[in-house]
């Protein structure tokens, strides 16, 4: 397991990103993560069933409509890591490649990974095709005692929680 930041260890979880073609088993380690979200359209389908409807002295007796409920496309929304500002430069670098036209070579595959305060695994996550979307550094001043706090945003094609593995 790779070496957890000194800060995270009293927060009562933390998310690791791992990226496909990495040196370092974790990339980076994030105190919050959001906008997961999984959402299926549902398109409604009517058809005139041949059945009886209405009182008996009404003129059409036969034809009532049915509506059917199928599942539609899937929808991945974005979902957005912060942290506090680190001194790796790992995903500055993959922004700066997507940034610069590369952004097809750039989609990778990879994992987040929801840690216990304890470093055990927690939950996992699997992610095919991501690519970051936007990246926010806070405001800061420098008589602040505000952490200055940065935010990565990605987008992907595929997001499912996954299995824990009986190693973690």
């Amino acid at each position: 397991m790779a070496q957890t930041p000194e800060i995270l260890t009293n927060s009562r979880f933390y998310v690791g990103l791992s990226l496909d073609g990495s040196q370092d088993p974790v990339d980076a380690f994030f105190r919050e993560c959001k906008g997961f979200k999984y959402s299926q359209e549902v398109v409604e389908i009517q058809e005139v069933a041949p059945e009886a409807w209405g009182s008996a002295d009404a003129s059409a007796k036969m034809g009532r409509l049915v509506t059917t409920k199928l599942p539609g496309q899937i929808k991945l929304n974005n979902f957005t890591l912060v942290r506090s500002l680190t001194a790796s430069q790992t995903i500055w670098k993959w922004i700066k490649a997507v940034q610069e036209g590369g952004w097809a070579q750039q989609r990778r595959n990879g994992f987040l990974v929801v840690y216990r305060n304890n470093a055990e695994e927690g939950a996992r996550f699997v992610f095919e095709n991501a690519w970051p979307t936007s990246y926010k550094f806070s405001d800061v001043k420098a008589g602040g005692s505000d952490l200055a706090i940065e935010e990565l945003e990605i987008a992907c094609e595929l997001f499912e929680r996954v299995e824990l593995s009986d190693e973690s």
